[in-house]
């Protein structure tokens, strides 16, 4: 049975936007689907790339950053993200910010026309920081760190990193606004029906005892078992080559990297990869009263060039997710 739509004085929203890079323009698409049905956002709260567009949306400037990211390609993305050859990150992110800069100017958070809280992470204390009070740009560059790609700052005497990696979509920041819905936007989305099972891999030990009873099998052993024709034996018996001592080379069950693989790659896999698992813990605790999921393999986390691509993500999603909950009638 479908919700009822929420009348008119029941589209008060407070916003929570997740972190995952380059997908967080479809924040972009989503605020813009949710404003055509005329929800009206009181509270915003975002962790790195939610915190860049929730508090540039919060402070008016989300229009002007969205015509700018529309219309920078590739070649140019590479400029602005500043990479540094030394030091804690691989990007330095200091002409983004003096772009983000020139929209908001030294705003304050406390005085923007919709509450907003940044969240980040405090690397020494390991705690999530909220930024409710201060300069907004300040807030934003501490939480769009994304280790290992962006550099942490210091602030009042705290390492502070990437708010995605205590809080990936911030719900406690705003469940006391006065609205009333809380709609969440996760990055970290899985196709299809969005569980993932785990995937049991035999150890190597139970790998080669399987092999070995199957090659007796396959040669008529005690068993007396027929012999099993060879496309349908297990994958594990290419193991077949062995070491000086004559035991299986179990290396043989290793298989190539995917070609053009680098180490920031496997880095952010193993972030997304965990963040992904805590979004689901978080969201089990504090579950909103909309959650619209953005395909955590819709782009890479550092294909900023996308934007374009991402935006209309964003809006398809958030149409999806107002359809199924009834909300969007």
């Amino acid at each position: 049975m479908s919700i009822p739509p929420v009348p008119a004085h029941g589209r008060r929203i407070g916003l929570a936007l997740g972190g995952g890079g380059a997908r967080g323009y479809a924040h972009i698409g989503v605020i813009e689907v949710l404003s055509e049905h005329g929800f009206d956002v009181v509270a915003v709260a975002g962790s790195s790339m939610g915190a860049l567009v929730g508090g540039l949306y919060a402070a008016g400037q989300l229009e002007p950053y969205t015509a700018w990211v529309r219309s920078i390609g590739q070649r140019e993305v590479l400029r602005l993200l500043d990479p540094k050859l030394r030091g804690p990150g691989a990007i330095g992110a200091d002409k983004v910010m003096a772009r983000v800069g020139e929209l908001i100017g030294d705003a304050r958070m406390e005085d923007l026309p919709i509450p907003m809280t940044a969240v980040a992470t405090d690397l020494l204390s390991r705690r999530a920081v909220w930024f409710q009070q201060g300069l907004l740009r300040h807030a934003i560059r501490a939480s769009i760190a994304l280790p290992p790609a962006i550099t942490p700052v210091m602030i009042h005497g705290r390492l502070l990193s990437d708010g995605g990696l205590m809080d990936p979509v911030p719900i406690a920041p705003i469940a006391s606004a006065p609205a009333d819905l809380i709609v969440a936007v996760s990055l970290n989305g899985l196709r299809g029906n969005g569980l993932a099972a785990p995937v049991r891999q035999q150890s190597v030990d139970r790998l080669l005892v399987g092999l070995s009873r199957k090659r007796q099998r396959a040669a008529g052993g005690a068993s007396g078992a027929p012999d099993e024709p060879a496309a349908t034996m297990d994958p594990a018996d290419a193991v077949s080559a062995r070491d000086e001592q004559g035991r299986p080379d179990v290396d043989a069950l290793l298989e190539d990297l995917p070609p053009g693989l680098r180490k920031i790659d496997a880095v952010n896999l193993s972030m997304e990869a965990v963040c992904a698992q805590l979004t689901r813990y978080r969201l089990a605790g504090l579950p909103p009263d909309l959650l619209i999921e953005v395909p955590v393999d819709a782009c890479g986390t550092l294909e900023f060039h996308r934007a374009e691509e991402m935006i209309a993500l964003g809006r398809e999603c958030a149409r999806e997710a107002l359809a199924h909950s009834g909300l969007g009638t």
